[in-house]
């Protein structure tokens, strides 16, 4: 299964590759450029579309896998030839675990064409913040009210399940979306996120999960080779919005509970994707209600971010990326962590690790914003 996972990563990052490097020169031709403006920190036009690079080395393994679960059939040879040998047993019941999967996997990719699409448009010409959130909103409800293994927090009841899960997916949706204002920083941030996610869904066995994700890191991975700093081309909408929901929607298939472990004595481990999206999450709120405090939209764009206060201290944009990099790299090793430990004092320490951190990431947030140039909207 691990050498099944890397050549679904190098799929993925070849796909993603080639098609961001076509975008790279075809977007320029048709006018597909983000331009600069009043809280833009490049000087030229720079081309958009990488997010169909990241969407298509995503979507298209997955279609293609999609069609060869449905069309594949049990076998009763003694035994399926290929990287690793399969007994027919091992093998039909991975093909019948993937086929009850598909429909799920399916709508997911569905909702995620919607996002895409929706980024495109706006890309090319803004939307109302108000009106994509409502796009987003109908998406996510649709898929996770189809589907109950789509839910968090069961226990609340279907009602209260399925807004909790709406709500979450909804703000890692734009909490990734808010952090493509830097050159490779959400991409980059959501690399390390996924990382993340796909060790701990390999060390709990959970491998269509997995599979997804390694997908999904190849896809960033490959467009970020033409998005860390200086960047020649940005995703757009067409990928922050992307990223952020697949994410959100994989951390929710996600169980953190080794096999075997008992949820009353390890329920801890539910809070696993909080600290590997500690920081896109805090920074989503942070920027929220400085906005709101000043009387504007929490969805109209400034340099409120964590990321720009960190330039402002004296880093370059290269440094500060790579400072936020480290910074959800550390909060995630502590969310590996969370799922294996056995107590709850433990738990308590490695929460309380990610608490001091953000913490540090708060002191160094006091530091007076430059005066933008131009009046912002």
């Amino acid at each position: 299964m691990t050498l099944l996972l890397l050549g679904l990563l190098v799929l993925a990052f070849t796909l993603s590759w080639i098609v961001t490097l076509a975008m790279k020169r075809i977007a320029p031709r048709l006018g597909f450029v983000d331009k600069p403006g009043h809280r833009k920190i490049h000087h030229n036009p720079k081309p958009l579309g990488g997010g169909v690079g990241i969407f298509l080395g995503f979507a298209w393994p997955v279609a293609a896998g999609i069609v060869i679960v449905l069309l594949a059939k049990p076998r009763a040879d003694a035994s399926i030839a290929g990287p690793t040998t399969l007994d027919v047993p091992t093998y039909n019941a991975y093909l019948s675990g993937a086929k009850e999967q598909a429909p799920l996997i399916g709508s997911i990719l569905a909702g995620a064409l919607v996002l895409h699409l929706m980024g495109l448009r706006d890309d090319k010409k803004a939307l109302g913040p108000y009106s994509k959130l409502i796009i987003q909103l109908s998406v996510t409800t649709a898929l996770v009210a189809s589907f109950a293994d789509l839910r968090i927090l069961t226990t609340l009841g279907t009602i209260a399940s399925i807004v909790v899960t709406v709500l979450w997916i909804t703000a890692i949706t734009n909490a990734f979306n808010f952090l493509d204002n830097m050159d490779g920083l959400s991409a980059g941030v959501a690399a390390v996120c996924t990382t993340a996610f796909l060790v701990a869904a390999i060390s709990i066995g959970q491998w269509f999960v997995a599979a997804a994700l390694a997908l999904l890191l190849g896809a960033l991975l490959g467009f970020l080779c033409f998005n860390f700093p200086p960047a020649t081309i940005f995703m757009g909408d067409a990928g922050s919005l992307v990223v952020g929901f697949l994410l959100g929607v994989l951390t929710v298939r996600t169980t953190f509970l080794p096999p075997g472990a008992d949820f009353g004595a390890g329920w801890y481990a539910v809070v696993a994707p909080l600290l590997v999206l500690a920081l896109p999450l805090y920074d989503l709120v942070v920027v929220s209600i400085i906005r709101i405090r000043n009387g504007k939209s929490p969805f109209v764009g400034d340099t409120n971010h964590f990321s720009h206060r960190l330039v402002a201290r004296g880093m370059s944009r290269r440094t500060a990326v790579l400072c936020i990099y480290l910074v959800t790299a550390a909060t995630s090793v502590a969310a590996i962590v969370l799922p294996h430990v056995d107590s709850g004092y433990l738990a308590a320490l490695v929460c309380g690790q990610v608490a001091l951190i953000l913490g540090v990431v708060a002191l160094l947030e006091q530091h007076p914003l430059p005066v933008p140039k131009e009046p912002t909207n």
